[in-house]
């Protein structure tokens, strides 16, 4: 029988429920819960979510032939990259697929699919930031904001991605250079989250902080957060050649699927403009989906040109970025 829709999403541990598609995600279930919820409510198809923060290549080839697992969700390209690299994957064969995602937000050989993606933007304090002084990755490393920037280590999966992209334009010796020249800048310490660096600048302990665009849309969406958010200007610095950082959330088919057929439905459905709305709305992230609306805050921060660089790219310089971070003492 049918799990009832209130019973759809669940969380599984070591041992699957019978349900029709399991899920390892590395993003917060209750994240993508609204989208699994209206997947249960259009199919019927019930879908097991367990979060898995880390470790999850590891997992996969442990279980091998006998995983549960019958999709992959992350974010960050660099998990994406670590997983297609353990070979734990099988391609997708699918016109829906491909039409909804962009080329290079997906794989050639359909080992996976992006579903969102995030700017890596600067918060800018609204008052003590003029418009346009921020400019450039690059810049940030400039005299100018010695003592003004706030970041989160610079060994997260978020700055590491930062650091590739910038790699796989200048090369590695430029980058180091980048790394020390930001490390120099900074107002304090490398420590806490997103929201950690926004209530920093709120609170003029820097003028800007490196930050993912969603994160705004989060803090504005809770009242003990929202005067954050509020003091704050999203800019979106762009390298000298080239666009705006960008990374993506996104899913990919396991080797093993036992429910092959119902997994392929639900990728599917994750690129439909209805999953493409609800992800939009509740977590502030850009659709993958030409023509899907924005969530209307993030629509009001404007236009921006996303960056060019391949994203297979960019998570192969994952380790490099890593070596450079520690050779720096970013953190310390």
């Amino acid at each position: 029988m049918r799990k009832s829709l209130l019973t759809a999403v669940a969380i599984f541990a070591t041992t699957p429920a019978l349900a029709d598609v399991n899920i390892y995600t590395t993003r917060q279930p209750e994240l993508i819960a609204p989208v699994m919820a209206a997947f249960t409510a259009q199919t019927g198809i019930a879908v097991n979510l367990a979060f898995v923060e880390s470790g999850l290549v590891e997992r996969l080839k442990a279980e091998g032939r006998r995983s549960p697992a019958d999709l992959v969700m992350t974010v960050d390209i660099a998990n994406l990259h670590q997983i297609v690299a353990a070979d734990v994957l099988q391609p997708v064969d699918s016109a829906i697929l491909t039409a909804a995602v962009p080329a290079d937000l997906r794989s050639a050989d359909g080992l996976w699919f992006a579903l969102t993606s995030r700017a890596r933007v600067v918060y800018a304090h609204a008052d003590r930031v003029a418009p346009g002084e921020v400019t450039t990755y690059e810049d940030l490393a400039s005299e100018k904001w010695r003592g003004r920037i706030c970041t989160r280590s610079g060994v997260h999966n978020y700055n590491l991605a930062l650091l590739s992209a910038y790699i796989a334009h200048h090369g590695e010796e430029a980058a180091r250079d980048w790394a020390a020249g930001l490390r120099a800048n900074l107002a304090r310490r490398p420590e806490g989250n997103e929201r950690a660096q926004a209530r920093a600048v709120w609170a003029g302990e820097c003028d800007i902080a490196i930050g993912n665009t969603y994160y705004i849309g989060q803090m504005t969406a809770d009242p003990e957060q929202q005067d954050w958010a509020a003091a704050l200007r999203v800019e979106f610095p762009t390298f000298e050649t080239g666009g705006t950082h960008i990374n993506v959330s996104g899913v990919a088919m396991t080797r093993a699927a036992p429910n092959r057929a119902e997994a392929l439905r639900l990728m599917e459905f994750l690129v439909s403009p209805e999953a493409q709305a609800i992800y939009a709305e509740s977590n502030f992230e850009y659709p993958v989906l030409a023509g899907a609306a924005l969530a209307p805050i993030v629509a009001g921060w404007g236009d921006f040109t996303p960056d060019s660089i391949d994203l297979t790219e960019v998570a192969g310089h994952r380790a490099a970025a890593l070596r450079i971070m520690e050779e720096v003492n970013y953190d310390g």
